[in-house]
């Protein structure tokens, strides 16, 4: 009789046969053979902590040689990660430990190090901008090498795809790419949930005996994206292309005319084996029938490769103290209100336009400036009469309309703060493809790209354009968010003169406006905002958490809601509204996480009759949908439908 297709697929590979059913998930945590701290750790681990190392151990000398560790933010990931590579050091010569993370986060990561061991315990490099070795040798001689995303794509482009020089076009070998590591650390890993982005490559192509990604971002049901975590593993069978005509099998999709390049047969007789048994059922199915063994497949899998725990599950040991969440409602003065309500009438009309022509959602980045324009003029008036225009100033972010944030570029050439086209993109209706906010054409950009490179008149430009240095000082005027700040910030002063206040905003205009006032009312304060250098960053952090009269640290949402550690601080102001919850827990919880021994207070302000108390209802609504949502997608959160903007509207 003739073979059939299956039959002949289970012939010529006959691993993926049994796959499901040899497949052993992680060894239940309180069977696991505890370690002891070790030595050379300068802090003592919590209980929790110690089964994280031990089950990282445990991962290491399993088939996966690494995994993922998805502790909820504030649970000491990076410091179980200092502990494991103390734990088990390299036997080999030069074989370092190489950690990538986002730029906020690099001098975090070099500071942890050093306060978390031992003097002279692991010698530590940070491979950025000028600072980086060329000689193989040396830069191998590290424990530690401590380096960003960008960092690695970049070296990884001008590696493969070349560069310009001159005219001419060069290639330069990467020296990163060349290194042969002992671990390699992917801090915030969700950067390369993009599989086809040249990022995700860049960081598939390192070298390591094991691999890691850390994310505080709950992986459950990202299903697209967990496929770039499994491919770093290399894990075989899952993160593999198989042939259906030979026993060719390979980890990159690797084709020549349409020729695959091992075995020469047609990219037809081939598939990826995560598409076929996880991504299409569930794709095709959702939570049914084949959709539903794709999902109890999945979870199969990341039960064997993947640890979460949470401050609910483990509060306990963590001993954190309460938080306290309350909202400040406010009104608007005459003349606030006078401006806010032109704003709206004139935004409301033509949104009522859009929904009369049935063209609500083909208008999307339309309506997404509209909403901007009146979020900003909340904050204050002169955020919308004293804005930057995008078309003429290349500099100037396409959405918020001020110097872009860790800038990157669009293919139609418009320039947009990286975390904010994030934050556009995530809120874009469902199945409608995203346009430009700038020109309105069809977007399509890279959000893991390195960031757009700034000359010097560029940041002189940058001073002189600031708001502040444009200010009318016989003409100027507070706003009630600005007045509501103040008092906010007055009465946590005179409670007691050595608690500090973070304050969040999405705008740095607007921050700069605040330093300002608070300048003169006498308030010491410091800012941070993506525009600054990692050294930068991190002396502005150290001189917050070091320095008692400095009680108020200005923090842009854009460059601080990851990987910042503040627990110096125990109030926090979220200034404006975002229609995504998860935004505001994020800036919450660094201040709310291990090391914090106060009562933390966090106050939302909110100015009544205006956008924002359309968006707090709005929010309350998403988070109410969420809890009763059996598979709790978290992206759904930050997503606008159409009713949603009517409601805004």
């Amino acid at each position: 009789s003739r073979e059939t297709a299956a039959e002949r697929l289970r012939r010529l590979h006959p691993e993926i046969e049994d796959v499901w059913s040899t497949l052993k998930p992680s060894m239940d945590l309180s069977q696991l053979k505890r370690i002891r701290s070790p030595p050379k750790l300068a802090v003592t681990l919590l209980p929790f902590q110690i089964e994280g190392v031990s089950w990282m151990i445990q991962q290491e000398e399993s088939e996966f040689q690494g995994g993922v560790l998805a502790d909820e933010m504030g649970l000491g990931k990076t410091v179980q990660t200092i502990a494991l590579i103390l734990s088990r050091p390299s036997t080999k010569p030069n074989r370092p430990t190489m950690v990538i993370c986002p730029t906020v986060a690099l001098m975090q990561w070099r500071n942890e190090v050093r306060s978390k061991t031992v003097e002279g315990a692991l010698s530590c490099f940070v491979y950025h901008g000028d600072n980086r070795i060329r000689d193989l040798e040396q830069l191998s001689s590290f424990d530690i090498i401590l380096t960003t995303y960008a960092t690695v794509e970049s070296g990884f482009r001008r590696m493969k795809s070349g560069f310009q020089r001159k005219g001419q076009k060069m290639y330069e070998d990467s020296v990163l790419h060349a290194l042969h590591l002992h671990r390699l650390v992917l801090d915030e890993a969700h950067y390369i949930k993009d599989r086809f982005s040249n990022t995700a490559r860049a960081v598939w192509d390192l070298k390591a005996d094991y691999k890691w990604s850390l994310s505080g971002t709950p992986l459950q049901n990202r299903v697209g994206e967990l496929y770039s975590l499994v491919k770093l593993l290399r894990a075989d069978p899952y993160s593999h292309y198989f042939c259906r005509q030979c026993p060719c099998k390979s980890l990159k999709w690797s084709f020549e005319r349409r020729q695959c390049t091992e075995c020469g047969h047609r990219s037809m007789s081939h598939f990826c084996w995560w598409n076929r048994e996880i991504l299409r059922p569930i794709q095709k199915h959702g939570p049914h029938g084949e959709g539903k063994l794709a999902f109890d497949r999945l979870r199969k899998l990341l039960s064997a490769m993947m640890l979460r725990r949470t401050k609910h599950e483990r509060g306990n040991e963590l001993g954190l103290p309460p938080r306290i969440v309350h909202t400040r409602r406010d009104l608007f003065s005459h003349e606030e209100e006078d401006f806010y309500e032109a704003l709206y009438s004139q935004s409301k009309t033509r949104f009522q336009n859009f929904v009369q022509e049935g063209t609500v959602l083909n208008n999307y980045a339309h309506i997404f400036e509209l909403l901007m324009r009146m979020r900003q003029s909340v904050n204050h008036p002169w955020l919308v009469t004293h804005r930057s225009d995008s078309k003429k100033d290349k500099d100037t972010c396409g959405i918020c309309y001020e110097m872009a944030e860790d800038p990157i570029a669009s293919e139609c050439k418009h320039v947009f703060c990286r975390e904010e086209m994030s934050m556009y993109l995530a809120s874009v209706p469902e199945g409608q493809p995203p346009a430009c906010p700038v020109c309105f054409r069809t977007l399509s950009i890279d959000l893991t790209q390195p960031a757009v490179e700034r000359s010097e008149d560029v940041k002189k430009k940058r001073s002189k354009t600031n708001i502040v240095r444009r200010l009318d000082i016989e003409a100027w005027q507070s706003s009630t968010k600005i007045e509501a700040i103040l008092e906010e910030l007055r009465s946590g002063q005179s409670a007691s003169s050595s608690i500090k206040t973070i304050v969040f905003s999405q705008f740095t205009t607007f921050l700069d406006l605040l330093e300002w006032r608070l300048q003169r009312a006498g308030i010491r304060c410091v800012k941070l905002d993506g525009r600054m250098s990692p050294q930068h960053r991190a002396d502005v952090i150290e001189a917050f958490n070091t320095q008692p009269h400095l009680t108020a640290f200005l923090i842009s949402l854009k460059a601080g809601g990851l990987a910042l550690n503040l627990v110096s601080a125990s109030r926090c102001i979220i200034c404006d509204p975002w229609w995504n919850p998860a935004t505001e827990s994020q800036a919450m919880d660094r201040i709310h996480r291990l090391g914090q021994n106060r009562p933390v207070e966090v106050i939302r302000l909110i100015v009544e009759n205006s956008i924002e108390s359309r968006i707090d209802q709005l929010q309350e609504k998403k988070r109410l949908l969420f809890e009763s949502t059996v598979g709790k997608d978290s992206s759904a959160l930050g997503r606008l439908t159409e009713e949603d903007l009517r409601f805004l509207f």
